[in-house]
């Protein structure tokens, strides 16, 4: 890769100041430091270990305005080494800050400190961050909110926003789980959901339920609730009993309001939503529900939690009349179409003179998304279906990822030095087309088996710059029948069209939305079905492209997009920044 002057990175950084000034409004400098550390914390009867920054769960929330700089010093005091995702941030020429592990930067390793800066323009609404390095996720992150300049919204100002952070609690602790997955175990289940951290009162120790997240409101007064889900196996459906929302933005964008009784939230998704407190003055539960779909394993266990939504001035012994508590009616644990049709249903807010979608494509590229096995040990050979002899894996055109275990990959793409480490030749197709939607291929068989064996490998994808790409995603039953929230860092695409079964080239862009497409970070690729995206390669770089299911990570289901240098010193990745930590041997940053 060319490598560009210092010189020419600070004209980059004044080109990206003067944008910032020129878009109106004074930009400030966010500063937050991050030390991550272990705690102890008890609920259902036991104390268990978790990992926090500054002694929170959820983490600190980021509040900023669009066109503001960020600086986070992240002081790392856990006994191993990790990095911090700003997941959804675009970080324009400044990919060295993206916090991806082993893909942008190597972890910074026990007792070292790292600084993240990087700039947010363009953007409103609701992103997050989180660790990116095993599942610390789970309880390593926090919302980031990016506000208009001069608190501009395209809808009333609300009286009060509120993150609410849908996660996992795990009595495992997070680094064996890991570990467990990467050995091909994937028989561990969370016990129970959280809400704001709190597990709610449908859990309970000796009969004592356990602390709820509450919502003090007052009526007459409209709520912003930022919902972002953090966790790591599942989507879930967000309720309050008695309430209605009007959906208003997602993932950093104002989406068309959509009025709903019910939100869907899949890993890796942030969405805004108004709640009018319009209801008589009481107390309202609010619920998380995770869905799974009923295949391969209808046995999983649903997790929920349970928070309160509690008007001003009520009683719930006076208010509800000695009455239980109103909880709104969820759909069933395995019911997955809510979610499709909750998705589909959301349009971006149209703006003619910016976000078009490209209606020439330069790159066509179809994803098909499954599972499929490889032979344990060094054996050439192996019985397929589910054997002892083989470990399960994710693909993504019959390619499981490799990720690096000692080098990042930006850093060695940058410095020329990628022999043995990558290849740059991910299909652009699966090898075999095959019928994708077949619930046959869910439990092994003859089919299956044909179609099951597959292998590890580093391979990526590279793009010209400023080429209008087309990804079609379709989601598989291949061993199993999940949905797929499909993340792409440092990007946001046109989510064109949705579909059930198998996506049909000669029909289904007839359903292609070209006037007001949702601009996504992450997509939600239904179960057994599909989603069109497009984008254009605006963003030099290396871009880690995965499934946000934990377990779809571990498994293999991700590559990496490089995006090369534009012709001109603005259009190309500037060196490292000053603060920027080089990788050492052991596959963690240098002091």
């Amino acid at each position: 890769m060319e490598k560009l002057s210092m010189a020419a990175a600070l004209f980059c950084a004044l080109v990206l100041a003067a944008l910032a000034a020129a878009a109106g409004g004074e930009a400030a400098v966010v500063e937050h430091t991050f030390v991550v550390h272990e705690m102890n914390q008890t609920h259902l009867c036991n104390t268990t270990k978790i990992y926090v920054v500054n002694g929170q769960l959820p983490g600190p929330t980021i509040d900023v305005t669009d066109g503001d700089t960020v600086v986070v010093h992240v002081v790392n005091r856990l006994p191993h080494g990790l990095t911090i995702h700003w997941h959804g941030v675009r970080q324009i020429m400044s990919c060295w800050s993206d916090g991806a592990g082993f893909v942008t930067e190597c972890p910074i390793p026990p007792g070292g400190e790292h600084v993240y800066r990087f700039n947010v323009t363009g953007q409103v609404g609701t992103l997050w961050w989180h660790a990116h390095v095993t599942c610390l996720r789970a309880t390593v992150a926090g919302a980031f909110i990016i506000r208009p300049k001069a608190g501009k919204y395209p809808f009333p100002t609300p009286a009060k926003d509120v993150p609410i952070i849908i996660g996992e609690w795990w009595e495992l602790d997070l680094v064996e789980l890991d570990r467990r997955m990467h050995d091909g175990n994937f028989d561990d289940n969370p016990l129970s959901a959280t809400i704001n951290g709190k597990l709610g009162d449908l859990s309970n120790c000796s009969g004592k339920p356990e602390e709820s997240f509450v919502l003090d409101v007052v009526r007459g007064e409209t709520y912003l609730l930022r919902i972002v889900n953090t966790a790591l196996f599942s989507e879930y459906y967000f309720k309050v009993a008695g309430h209605t929302f009007t959906v208003v933005g997602a993932d950093g964008y104002y989406l068309t309001p959509y009025k709903t009784d019910m939100v869907s939230v899949a890993p890796g998704e942030a969405i805004d939503v108004l709640m009018a407190a319009d209801a008589p003055p009481a107390h309202y539960h609010m619920v998380a529900l995770a869905n799974q779909p009923p295949e391969p394993d209808p046995q999983i266990p649903g997790f929920v939690s349970r928070g309160l939504v509690r008007y001003a001035g009520s009683s719930r012994n006076k208010t509800n009349n000695g009455l239980p508590v109103p909880t709104p009616l969820m759909p069933s644990q395995h019911n997955t179409m809510p979610s499709y049709y909750f998705h589909s249903n959301l349009t971006g807010l149209a703006h003619p003179d910016r976000h078009r979608v490209p209606m020439h494509v330069d790159e066509r590229l179809f994803f098909a998304l499954g599972l499929g096995s490889i032979c344990r040990g060094t054996n050439k050979t192996c019985e397929r279906g589910r054997s002892p002899e083989t470990i399960v894996v994710a693909t993504m055109n019959n390619v499981s990822f490799r990720h690096p275990t000692n080098a990042s990959l930006l850093e060695r793409y940058y410095d020329g030095r990628t022999s043995g480490l990558y290849t740059e030749d991910l299909p652009d197709h699966p090898p075999h087309p095959y019928n994708y939607t077949d619930r046959a291929l869910i439990p092994p068989g003859p089919m299956e088996k044909a179609l099951e064996p597959t292998f590890k490998a580093t391979k990526l994808r590279r793009f010209r710059y400023n080429t209008s790409v087309e990804i079609i995603f379709q989601s598989t039953a291949l061993l199993q029948s999940d949905s797929n929230p499909m993340h792409l860092h440092g990007y946001d695409f046109f989510v064109l069209a949705t579909g059930l079964g198998n996506y049909n080239p000669k029909t289904d862009p007839d359903k292609f939305n070209y006037h007001n497409p949702q601009l996504r970070n992450t997509v939600q690729v239904p179960r057994t079905g599909w989603a069109a995206v497009r984008f254009v390669t605006d963003n030099p770089g290396m871009w880690y492209l995965h499934c946000h299911f934990e377990f779809h990570i571990i498994m293999g289901m991700a590559t990496a997009f490089i995006v090369e240098n534009g012709p001109t010193p603005e259009t190309s990745l500037p060196p490292p920044p000053p603060e920027f930590k080089r990788c050492g041997s052991n596959g963690l940053t240098k002091p």
